[in-house]
């Protein structure tokens, strides 16, 4: 089983074949609007705008598990990021990440991801954020913004905490991009 075997419903609620991005480098991130991460967007559309031409995709996955930091429906999400942050990267229909009700996409993502990539700011974001969520087994994702980055062949190549630098994913990713 690999990325591409499954499928997602996107943010018109119509049902997407993620083998549609077969052959392209992913970052699969959960987002929010609410969060004090939010201007992360900023962020992904310049990566995105920068990467895109080359064979980029980041799919955007919203999700209100961590202090109902996405509220609103999948269209005023649309309207929020769009308006405020300008992306045109595809965003899906809101997710659960965690617990009994994971989307079957984030099952996969976290059974394949080892926490690659680690550095001192994650780290410390991610105690920070401990006492605020419920979500603290090893395999849990942290947080809004927790990014998964697939390779060309559909691997999972590296799983980075929210707060991990965005410059740091840039370089990996432009070494995956070629």
């Amino acid at each position: 089983m690999n990325i591409y075997d499954f499928e997602v419903i996107d943010n018109h609620g119509k049902p997407v074949s993620l083998k549609k991005y077969e052959g392209n480098v992913l970052l699969v991130v959960n987002t929010a609007t609410k969060c004090g991460l939010t201007p992360q967007y900023s962020a992904l559309q310049a990566l995105y705008d920068e990467f895109h031409g080359k064979g980029f995709e980041i799919l955007d996955f919203p999700c209100n598990q961590f202090l109902e930091q996405a509220p609103g429906t999948d269209e005023q999400i649309e309207g929020f990021c769009t308006l405020n942050y300008g992306t045109t990267f595809p965003r899906f229909s809101k997710i659960e990440v965690n617990g009994d009700h994971t989307a079957p996409l984030y099952v996969w993502l976290k059974g394949q991801a080892q926490e690659a990539k680690r550095d001192d700011a994650a780290i410390a974001f991610e105690k920070k954020v401990a006492p605020l969520t419920q979500w603290n087994r090893p395999q849990d994702i942290k947080w809004n913004f927790g990014k998964f980055l697939v390779d060309r062949t559909g691997k999972v190549v590296a799983q980075y905490s929210p707060a991990y630098s965005l410059d740091t994913i840039k370089q990996d990713i432009g070494v995956i991009v070629g």
